[in-house]
């Protein structure tokens, strides 16, 4: 794969500059548990940093759930198909990592469908669009339009505390209604987590928006007045700083290649087939670092000798962080604290089919089915990407390639199903 082809590094920090940062970092050392991309990026962070970090994946191969298969002229992802450049660290880390020439944004990324009455119909592009269009009721139109002004009268000291605990299809319904919920909400909750609107926390599932209520009352005022702001900021920044360009993204080869690029730069850092089995911390009172004792086997054989670390890092998913054994001070320490998480199973089904067969193809980014849909029309898929549409190396060009998810909350079942069942 071109993803795993670069095995030059391209770090920009000298050995002497990560001294300068932070002299009392650069001795030290750092384990990280699970070589997803939390992991990857932690560990590329800190080494940039001068510190000697260790990192530790029980498979033999870098990415966690980002998994991009190459096979007879096809190219997907099992996992994440795009990302966002929303955050200066990513800037930062794509530059760093000189994934520019590999990045590819989709073409007609805003394209984009939502099934109603059975029909793929597309989604407006921006407010006024959505107003003007037929794609929801009149009622639906007019609440969206007087939101500022219904809920604007409600101060944030008017806003009860019993709210904190309402999910995300409740939150919305009180601001915009039933019908935004049904074909707004859901499919895009469907399709970013594979969860319902009624099972996520709001103010854990969408932070920001929760706390624009918070501050204004209304949502839709909110966001304006918070956009507004961040332009004045962005006119006060130095020319230095780069913008990334808005929307979603890939890579040439998928997104593996992501987690390929900072797996080379890691080097011998980054330890494949390495389950940890257990964690041993022996607080040292002198220091701010303890001192930690990490057990792991390599290849499901024997346990390595112990390795000695001043940290831990952990990225490993909760249910397996339960399995390891820790211990503070001699004695076990019990996980009881963590909480239970919901880990939604979701299958990615892959179809193709040629060109010349497809009589009315949907140019854009895919479709979404929304849950009420599902239960009218039987539909039993979350959704669809246009892949090969999307970007046209992901398939021979005379052939669609279709990314298809099933699963979820909706209907776990079907997630760990045979193709082949009747």
């Amino acid at each position: 794969m071109e993803s795993s082809s670069s095995s030059s590094s391209v770090s920009t920090i000298t050995e002497e500059e990560k001294k300068k940062k932070n002299p009392r970092l650069v001795s030290k050392s750092v384990a990280i548990v699970g070589g997803g991309i939390s992991g990857l990026a932690a560990a590329y962070k800190l080494k940039s940093y001068g510190l000697n970090v260790t990192l530790f994946e029980t498979e033999e191969r870098a990415g966690g759930k980002l998994r991009s298969v190459s096979q007879d002229g096809l190219i997907w992802d099992e996992g994440a198909n795009t990302m966002m450049e929303s955050e200066m660290e990513v800037t930062t880390l794509l530059d760093n990592l000189r994934l520019r020439e590999k990045q590819q944004f989709p073409i007609s990324q805003n394209k984009r469908y939502i099934v109603r009455n059975g029909k793929p119909e597309m989604i407006p592009t921006n407010p006024i669009a959505l107003i003007k269009s037929s794609f929801l009721s009149t009622k639906s139109k007019f609440q969206l339009m007087l939101e500022p002004f219904l809920w604007r009268s409600s101060a944030k000291n008017n806003i009860s505390d019993e709210n904190s605990k309402q999910s995300v299809g409740e939150f919305f319904e009180r601001h915009f209604g039933k019908e935004v919920v049904d074909y707004l909400i859901d499919p895009f909750v469907a399709g970013t987590s594979a969860a319902d609107v009624d099972s996520l926390s709001m103010p854990h599932a969408f932070p920001e928006l929760w706390n624009l209520e918070k501050m204004f009352g209304s949502v839709i005022e909110g966001a304006i007045r918070s956009k507004l702001s961040g332009k004045r900021e962005k006119r006060g920044e130095t020319s230095g700083k780069k913008k990334g360009r808005r929307g979603s993204f890939s890579f040439q080869g998928g997104m593996q290649t992501l987690a390929d690029m900072i797996c080379n730069e890691l080097g011998e850092n980054f330890k494949m087939n390495s389950k940890v089995l257990s964690l041993s911390c022996s607080p040292d009172e002198a220091s701010a670092f303890d001192n930690w004792s990490v057990s792991y086997a390599t290849n499901h054989q024997k346990p390595s000798p112990d390795q000695s670390f001043d940290a831990v890092i952990m990225t490993a998913p909760l249910c397996n962080v339960k399995e390891m054994k820790i211990s503070r001070r001699g004695s076990p320490f019990m996980l009881d604290f963590l909480p239970k998480v919901d880990y939604l199973p979701l299958s990615v089904v892959i179809t193709t089919f040629k060109k010349e067969n497809v009589k009315r193809p949907l140019e854009g980014f895919g479709v979404l089915i929304p849950s009420k849909e599902q239960q009218q029309n039987d539909f039993k898929t979350l959704g669809t990407i246009f892949s090969s549409m999307m970007f046209p190396d992901r398939a021979p060009s005379d052939v669609y390639l279709y990314t298809t998810f099933v699963g979820g909350s909706r209907n776990r079942d079907l997630a760990k199903a045979s193709l082949y069942m009747q």
